[in-house]
Parts: structure tokens; sequence; C-alpha cells
């Protein structure tokens, strides 16, 4: 699976007032592990930055005056995301509305109809950490990702610390399937659950499925009966969205 952790910086808060993006971070990963590949552009807005976006990111418009407009690097962009199955965005509505509206300025069709699914990990902390804050500096104290060295966001920054507090965050999802001896010929598929995560599906390989059939004989001759499992078939559980 290829995934492309991403952020952005703006310069301001609302994309309904105007506002635009000024830097794009991207982070690729490979089976969940990073390969080294990146993307980092800045672009010049066109407009003034907020004073108070320019404390958060320190990006000044002095320093994007000689840096490209966003119709000179779309194609760029557009390309290192294409073909990922995911996109990692810590509070995705708002880097996702940008780009959209950058891409609508192009009379280019939105972002989501670019790439794969996007993934929200504010969403996905929030279900694992109800009541607590789930800012990207949270996790990383949370979690144990070392942010020390983070005085200011920055794009690719942050995307390089929103991918190790994502594959920390998805971790025991990982090893609760991928913990212990494989069947290496096993058929696996991916599946979607309710928040949009994608989990793998690994099916019992033939000496497992034969294994699973003589511990139900066991159970059948301890129980002077047929097994639960044998003899109605297991109910569809709706999983809680809560």
């Amino acid at each position: 699976m290829r995934q492309i952790v991403l952020d952005t910086e703006t310069t301001g808060l609302e994309v309904s007032e105007g506002h635009r993006i000024i830097e794009i971070g991207c982070v690729e990963l490979l089976h969940r592990q990073p390969t080294g590949r990146h993307l980092h552009l800045y672009v010049n807005p066109g407009r003034a930055i907020d004073a108070g976006a320019q404390e958060v990111h320190g990006i000044t418009a002095e320093f994007l005056a000689d840096k490209p407009p966003f119709a000179q690097v779309v194609e760029e962009f557009l390309a290192f995301v294409a073909d990922a199955d995911e996109i990692i965005i810590h509070n995705a509505p708002f880097d996702t509305g940008f780009l959209d509206e950058e891409l609508k300025l192009l009379n280019r069709p939105d972002f989501a109809s670019h790439t794969g699914a996007v993934v929200d990990s504010l969403a996905l902390a929030k279900s694992h950490y109800p009541g607590k804050r789930n800012s990207l500096d949270a996790l990383c104290e949370r979690l144990e990702v070392n942010n020390t060295h983070r005085t200011l966001h920055g794009a690719l920054l942050d995307a390089r610390l929103l991918a190790e507090v994502y594959v920390r965050l998805t971790r025991g999802q990982e090893s609760l399937m991928m913990d212990g001896p494989q069947d290496t010929n096993a058929a696996a598929h991916v599946v979607q659950d309710y928040r949009g995560i994608s989990l793998p599906v690994l099916q019992a390989s033939e000496a497992e499925s034969t294994a699973h059939a003589a511990m139900l004989d066991v159970i059948d001759k301890a129980s002077n009966g047929k097994t639960l499992w044998r003899t109605q078939a297991a109910p569809d559980i709706a999983p809680d969205p809560a």
C-alpha cells in the first residue's frame, strides 16, 4: 500500500475569505514504512499573509515573492499523489478545502478525484483518545515522537512528524493482524471499516482450516452435540460509530 502524508500552510484560516496555500509538504509511506521520497513546495499566493498565520509558520510575503504560483506547481503536486491508496492529513477538511479551492481556480476537478481515499488522522485520534487534546504536538507527546525541533509549523516537518504519529497510532490495529507467523500463501484482501481505515483481511490457509475443523470435532464430542459454529451462521454485527 502506498500512502502519502500531507500537510499545508496557508495565508490564513478561512478559505472563504480568499486565503491561499503557501506551502505543501508530502511524505511517502510504502507498506507503512517511510521510503525517503517526499515533495516540498513553496507557493506564491499573490496576496498578503495574516499576522496570526505568520506567527504560526514564520513564512513571510517577502520570502514567497520569487516562488511560483500554484498553477506552476500543480502538475508536480498531482503527479506525486496520483497513485496513492490513501492520503493521510491531520484535520483533513481544512487542507482539502484549500486544495479544492486552488484546483477550482484552475478549472480542475477537486482533490479527491485525483488520488485515493483521504484519512483524517485527527478524527482517528479522537476515536482513540476521546476527550483529550489531539493536536499534532499532543499526539507527539502521547506517542513519544520527538518534536523538540518543531518551534514553528512547517508543511514538510509536520508531514514527517504526522507520518510517525500515524504509524504509532495505528500500530495496535496492525499487530492484531500481523503479529505471529503468517502463511504467505494465504489469500488477502483489503476492506475499510466504518471510519474509512483500510484493513487487510487474511484468509485461513488449508492447514489452518483443517486444524479449526479438528478443534470443532473435539468440542462436539465434549458437548454431545454440534457447536454453534456448525449449527448457525455468525450474525452480522454493525460497528458502533460512536
